[in-house]
């Protein structure tokens, strides 16, 4: 029997005859829905999660994981997963400021578009 998996989240509904792997549709599943989520939205368990969609729980510590590293959300030992607060974002960016303060050799820079593609500043 699934359990129901507690959350702010809309139904899940994952192809198993899909190209793309569980994992993947579940990551841009949890992508789109972080958009229409308030800031502090909790995400189910990873254990409760896995059996409600009837998937390994490695997927969602994966996918959650994922997640994390993007900055999307924000995952506590004992306190769960919730989406993030956007972060401010300056109105312009120094980008000399960023280049002098960079931790980065030689002074370049990475950051990503839009899209996910580096984009590298060098000094």
């Amino acid at each position: 029997m699934k359990r129901r998996a507690p959350s702010a989240l809309p139904p899940v509904r994952l192809n198993r005859n899909s190209r793309e792997t569980l994992q993947v549709q579940l990551r841009e599943f949890l992508r789109a829905a972080i958009a229409d989520l308030g800031a502090g939205a909790r995400f189910p368990s990873t254990r409760a999660f896995a059996e409600h969609l009837g998937v390994s729980r490695n997927t969602v510590l994966n996918v959650y994981e994922e997640l994390a590293l993007e900055g999307l959300v924000t995952t506590r030992i004992g306190s769960g997963t919730r989406v993030r607060g956007a972060a401010p974002f300056p109105a312009r960016l120094d980008v000399r400021r960023v280049l002098r303060e960079s931790q980065y050799p030689a002074g370049a820079v990475p950051f990503c578009d839009p899209d996910g593609h580096p984009i590298y500043l060098h000094r």
